[in-house]
C-alpha cells in the first residue's frame, strides 16, 4: 500500500498497513536515482507479525474451514492479482529494471500460482495403512504453522507467490520478508490478498534489513518453517539459526548451470535457448544457462553464433522493452564487471562485452561472451548473476558430464541433441534437480523445481511443493473385540 502523497509504501503487519519511523530508499536501476521509499519494519513489527500469525494458526482460521472455501479464496486472490497487473508491472519495471513486458508476465505468473494451488487446496488427502483386522491406521496432513518466507530481488513477485500460494492453500500463516533492493511491487500481493478477504494474521509482508528483520524472524521460537531463496552464505546462516530450534527449511541457493551441446543439436533452437537462458532478466536468474559446454566439432560455430546473438541485442530501460535491461543496482554491476576482469586475467578469451554501457547512466552491463573457459577458472565455478556466459569445449560424452558436474551447485542442467538415447543418458548423468532437453526453461509452474548440493534442498512448484507446507501425522488405533 502506498501513501499517495509521498510515493512512500507501508508494511503489511498482521492484516493492517503500518508505517515506520525509518525508511528504505528504493532506486531506479536505469538512472541510479531514488524514486520511492518504504517503511523499514522494526523488531516490534516483526514480533507483532509473529503474534498475529500464531493467533491465526491456533484459531485455525484457514485450516478449519472447508477446503473448498479455501480454494475459492485462493481463486479470488488470483483474480485480484490480475486486476493489479498494469499498476504492478509499471512499479516492478521501475524498481527492478526488468522490461515492462517481463514485469507483466511476472504478475500474471503470480496469479497463476494462486489459481494452480487453489485447485489443490481440497485435495490434500491422507492414506489408509493396512495393519491387519485389529487395527485402523491412517495419516493426515496438518499445516506447518507459521511459515517465514524470505524473498530475493530478482523475481520478487513471482517467487513470493510461488511459496505464498501453496502455504496458504495448506492452511499456514505466512510472514514474508521482502528484498531490500526491490520491495515495492510485491506489496501488491498483500493488497490482492486483503481485497480477496484473506483473514487477518494469515499474511504479513515486512521490509527492512535482512540482518535485523530477517534474522529475528528465522531465529524466533514461534517460527515453524523457513523458505529461503538467495545466496549460499545467507542460506548457511539461516540454516544455522534454524538448527537451534529444529525448524524445517526449503532452500534454493542458486547455481552455475551448464548446457551440453552435441554436434547434432538444432542450432536455431540452441541460440533461442541461449537468448533466454542467460540474457533474460540480464542474467539475474538462479537457473540461468551460465555455462555452455560444446563438442569440439561445432565449438567455433557455436561461439560465433552466440557472439552474434549477444552483440545484436537491444539494450535500454525496461519501460522500452529492450532485449537486455539493466541489472538491479550499481553495486551488482560493479561486481559483475570485477568477475569479468578476473576472467580475462585468468586466461579466458573475451569474445564480446565485459564492460558497462557508457552512453547509459544506470546499472547496465553489456551482453558478455567468454570462450576457452577451463575448470580451473573462477568463471567456470562461481555464480556471476549477470548477462555473462562461459563457453568450454569437450571431446567425449563422459567428459561433458564430468565438466557439467564439476561445480558445487546442482540446480538445473541441459542437453541439446536429437539422439533420444543420448538425451536419456544425459538426464541420468547430470547432477541437477531439473534437466532441460532441447529447450532451456522447459517446464512451468506444474513442474517441481529445486537443487542438489549447494543449490539447496526441498522443492518448489508443482504438486510436490505443496507437501513442503504440511507435516504428516499418523493415527494408529487398536480395535477392541
Amino acid at each position: 500500500m502506498m501513501n499517495n502523497d509521498t510515493n512512500h509504501w507501508l508494511n503489511f503487519v498482521g492484516g493492517d498497513w503500518r508505517d515506520s519511523s525509518t525508511r528504505v530508499e528504493v532506486r531506479d536501476p536505469c538512472s541510479d536515482s531514488v524514486f520511492a521509499t518504504i517503511a523499514s519494519a522494526s523488531l516490534e513489527d516483526a514480533e507483532d507479525a509473529i503474534r498475529a500469525a500464531r493467533k491465526c494458526v491456533q484459531e485455525g482460521v484457514l485450516v478449519r474451514q472447508r477446503p473448498a472455501l479455501r480454494a475459492e479464496l485462493m481463486y479470488r486472490i488470483g483474480q485480484e492479482i490480475r486486476n493489479l497487473v498494469d499498476e504492478g508491472a509499471a512499479l516492478l519495471c521501475r524498481e527492478n529494471g526488468k522490461s515492462l513486458n517481463d514485469s507483466r508476465d511476472e504478475f500474471e505468473e503470480a496469479a497463476r500460482y494462486f489459481e494452480y494451488y487453489a485447485g489443490m487446496a481440497d485435495k490434500i488427502e491422507g492414506k489408509s495403512v493396512p495393519l491387519g483386522e485389529d487395527y485402523v491406521d491412517f495419516t493426515t496432513y496438518e499445516p506447518q504453522g507459521v511459515s517465514v518466507q524470505i524473498v530475493p530481488w530478482n523475481f520478487p513477485v513471482s517467487i513470493c507467490a510461488r511459496s505464498l500460494a501453496p502455504a496458504l492453500a495448506a492452511g499456514n500463516a505466512v510472514i514474508v520478508k521482502s528484498p531490500e533492493l526491490s520491495p515495492l511491487a510485491m506489496t501488491l500481493l498483500a493488497t490482492a490478498c486483503e481485497r480477496a478477504g484473506l483473514p487477518k494474521g494469515a499474511l504479513s509482508v515486512l521490509a527492512g534489513p535482512g540482518r535485523v528483520i530477517g534474522a529475528a524472524l528465522v531465529e524466533h521460537r514461534e517460527t515453524n518453517q523457513i523458505v529461503f531463496t538467495g545466496s549460499v552464505p545467507t542460506g548457511r546462516s539461516i540454516m544455522r539459526s534454524a538448527a537451534e530450534n529444529a525448524i524445517p527449511c526449503v532452500m534454493e541457493l542458486g547455481g552455475k548451470s551448464a548446457a551440453v551441446v552435441f554436434p547434432d543439436a538444432d542450432m536455431d533452437q540452441l541460440i533461442s535457448s541461449v537468448r533466454w537462458g542467460i540474457f533474460f532478466n540480464a542474467g539475474q536468474v538462479c537457473s540461468a544457462m551460465s555455462r555452455l559446454l560444446v563438442h569440439r566439432s561445432v565449438y567455433d560455430q557455436v561461439v560465433d553464433r552466440v557472439a552474434q546473438l549477444a552483440t545484436g541485442l537491444s539494450i535500454g530501460a525496461g519501460k522500452d522493452n529492450p532485449e537486455l535491461t539493466p541489472v538491479v543496482s550499481m553495486q551488482q554491476r560493479d561486481g559483475i564487471l570485477t568477475i569479468c576482469n578476473q576472467a580475462v586475467e585468468d586466461g579466458a578469451r573475451l569474445v564480446c562485452g565485459g564492460k558497462g554501457v557508457d552512453e547509459l547512466p544506470g546499472a547496465f552491463v553489456q551482453a558478455t561472451v567468454f570462450a576457452d573457459v577451463t575448470p580451473e577458472m573462477r568463471l567456470f565455478t562461481e555464480e556471476v548473476f549477470g548477462p555473462v556466459i562461459a563457453i568450454t569445449p569437450f571431446d567425449t560424452e563422459e567428459e561433458a558430464y564430468d565438466l557439467a558436474n564439476a561445480t558445487d551447485y546442482g540446480l538445473v542442467a541441459g542437453v541439446f541433441t536429437q539422439d533420444i538415447s543420448r538425451a536419456m543418458r544425459a538426464s541420468q548423468a547430470l547432477d541437477a534437480g531439473q534437466v532441460f532437453v532441447n529447450e532451456w526453461f522447459a517446464g512451468g509452474i506444474e513442474t517441481p523445481f529445486g537443487g542438489n548440493r549447494l543449490s539447496g534442498y526441498g522443492r518448489e512448484k508443482g504438486q510436490e511443493a505443496l507437501y513442503s507446507y504440511v507435516r504428516t501425522k499418523n493415527v494408529a488405533i487398536r480395535i477392541s473385540r
